[in-house]
């Protein structure tokens, strides 16, 4: 158990790094006007297909894997 409770932190530091690394890679077009509202004509509506919605949904489970391993982190550090 001890060994579990210490690779915790390497693990989030991990995942973290990917989650930043597929967000980045996701960001194509994007503009500061976009951020605040502007620019509404140029983001449109489509359907990601191939390696955009395999990047997309890889980021999503990077995502939940996190969360699980930062609360699994907080849960087993406090016993």
């Amino acid at each position: 158990m001890e060994a579990l409770v210490s690779a915790l932190p390497y693990a989030e530091i991990t995942l973290s790094i990917l989650l930043i690394v597929g967000i980045v890679l996701q960001q194509r077009g994007a503009t500061l006007g976009g951020a605040f509202g502007g620019d509404n004509f140029a983001s449109t509506f489509y359907k990601r297909r191939g390696a955009e919605k395999f990047l997309f949904n890889t980021t999503i489970v990077v995502a939940i894997i996190l969360v699980l391993t930062a609360i699994a982190n907080f849960l087993l550090a406090g016993s």
